[in-house]
């Protein structure tokens, strides 16, 4: 049989689902998830792997009108996903009060084939999923509309195979091995947004930014194996944000690093031994220079 593989961009508004989703479908954690709108920044790559496919699905940060460079930045990289996609998973909650404008500008006159999925139907009433079904299917005219609650896995199963039947025949494009495209270092300063995005309110979890400056496996003192050390800067933009995120005494801080290290050692499956500042870098989301030395030039 011809092997399959194609790419598969998953795209919708902010806080509808897209992260917990790719999740379910990939098998893995690599998005980090949160109640927060916009917790996504990066474009993210999980691959499936077969022997016969290679599914290479991309979460990407919800759409909106930016506001700073760093929306840009992430703008920019849904645009990126939508120009390689062969097929477009679009989702969309089933409490979205029909304003996904900002979507639909992006989708409409791009032609690439599209499934809708009506995502936390488990709060749903039947009547009205099918009010969405019917708005969608006369809205984009669909290659199908699915029904799903991604945070319960509810209804996904039969998505990966109709998304399937719609790749082209092509050899791989990563190592069959590879699960992603990201580097450990990339997760591991995702998985520290994400506790700061949990433990913090307001401005804080928008105003930070992560960078792992050292990753370094050693052996540990006593023989027993080995550990990981890093290093990570958290970024913010005000001295205020600086003293929030610390806390009384480091509380804060330590709080955050606790919950991280727990959650790197489980991602590694290794001891690790964590080490955070926090800088204050004034703007830092309007400044081209730093956003490219972030990792957001896409």
């Amino acid at each position: 049989m011809a092997h399959k593989a194609g790419f598969v961009s998953i795209i919708g508004k902010p806080n509808v689902g897209k992260s917990t989703l790719m999740n379910v479908l990939v098998g893995e954690r690599l998005s980090i998830i949160t109640p927060k709108a916009q917790t996504t920044r990066h474009r993210i790559l999980g691959i499936v792997n077969e022997e016969e496919y290679q599914i290479v699905f991309s979460d990407t940060p919800g759409i909106i009108k930016p506001k700073y460079s760093l929306q840009e930045s992430m703008m920019s990289f849904v645009n990126g996903s939508l120009t390689d996609a062969d097929v477009l998973l679009f989702v969309t909650d089933i409490d979205e009060a029909h304003d996904e404008e900002d979507v639909l500008e992006k989708i409409l006159n791009k032609n690439i084939p599209t499934i809708v999925l009506i995502n936390k139907i488990d709060k749903a009433l039947q009547e009205q999923v099918d009010e969405k079904i019917v708005y969608w299917q006369e809205k984009l005219n669909p290659v199908a509309i699915y029904a799903i609650s991604a945070l319960h896995n509810h209804n996904v199963d039969g998505l990966l195979d109709r998304v399937l039947e719609m790749l082209p025949e092509h050899p791989p494009y990563y190592d069959k091995e590879d699960l992603t495209d990201r580097s450990e270092r990339f997760f591991v300063s995702e998985i520290i947004r994400e506790k700061i995005f949990l433990n913090y309110q307001k401005e804080i979890p928008y105003s930070t930014e992560v960078i792992v400056k050292s990753f370094k496996e050693e052996e540990m003192k006593n023989g027993k194996g080995a550990m990981v050390r890093i290093t990570a800067e958290i970024v913010v933009e005000r001295d205020s944000q600086k003293n929030i995120l610390i806390g009384t005494g480091g509380s804060m801080l330590k709080k955050v690093g606790t919950e991280a290290r727990i959650e790197i050692e489980k991602f590694l499956d290794t001891k690790v031994f964590l080490e955070m500042f926090v800088k204050v870098i004034p703007d830092w989301r309007s400044k081209k220079n730093y956003l490219k030395s972030f990792g957001y030039d896409n």
